[in-house]
């Protein structure tokens, strides 16, 4: 198993400069009992007790939406990285819920290996249908515009177990359905970095995205975790503190 046992710190960065090593920006905060798994585009952090990703994160610049890699008839697969403790294609079959990438297929068209590993079922959590192809998606489309638009951005995105009002599903392992789905995505704008974060209910309710965004030190309250965490402290406050939709074209 590939695992990160700690993040390396960044050089000091001035507030509104770029650092000087961006390659672990996207990740998060975990301590060193944390289940990592690196792939060739993505970083997961996996929960062994409810069979689910805690989060998935990843670079996307804008040659990589650029890809010509389609998605065909790839079929979804138990990750070779991390053994029998993780769900399986047939848990989903029948359940009502399908199989809901964290980090989409479309994301990695750059590369046939890359996209092939987005469908590691470590990748994935039962999600609503009518939220799987449509404001969930409508979502990934804009993180690609962002991307073109800033040249690059970072992304995280996992689940909200929540109350777990849906509980779990499966013929062979119990895997939890989450209440809702989180995305943070940071971007640099040229003077400074931006972000934002966006909660959406694993249901079949209508996400506007000015609705359901936040701040990411908002969703930060919200699951316990410390996006961004290799920043230096003052630019990651001055970026995660509040958003604005102007940056995003959200009106």
């Amino acid at each position: 198993m590939k695992k990160i046992l700690f993040l390396i710190p960044l050089l000091a960065a001035c507030t509104f400069q770029i650092p000087v090593d961006e390659t672990l920006l996207e990740l998060p905060a975990f301590d060193k009992d944390a289940v990592i798994i690196e792939h060739k585009g993505f970083t997961l952090s996996y929960d062994e007790d409810n069979h689910i990703p805690n989060w998935v994160a990843y670079e996307l610049t804008d040659d990589e939406t650029r890809g010509n890699e389609e998605r065909g008839d790839r079929m979804f697969s138990m990750d070779p990285e991390l053994g029998r403790n993780q769900a399986m294609r047939e848990d989903y079959s029948g359940s009502g819920w399908t199989r809901g990438h964290l980090a989409p297929a479309a994301d990695f068209r750059w590369d046939s290996e890359a996209m092939d590993e987005t469908f590691y079922l470590t990748n994935i959590c039962p999600q609503s249908e009518k939220l799987n192809a449509g404001d969930w998606e409508f979502l990934e489309r804009k993180v690609r515009d962002w991307a073109r638009n800033y040249g690059k951005v970072w992304v995280v995105a996992g689940p909200v177990i929540g109350r777990n009002i849906y509980g779990t599903i499966g013929k062979h392992t119990d895997v939890t359905v989450p209440d809702a789905f989180f995305k943070a995505v940071m971007a640099y704008d040229g003077m400074k970095y931006i972000s934002i974060a966006f909660v959406m209910g694993n249901d079949d309710e209508r996400y506007y995205l000015r609705d359901c965004a936040m701040s990411v030190d908002e969703l930060e309250k919200l699951t316990g975790y410390d996006f961004f965490a290799s920043m230096d402290d003052d630019v990651e406050g001055a970026a995660e503190s509040s958003w604005e939709g102007s940056p995003w074209g959200i009106r």
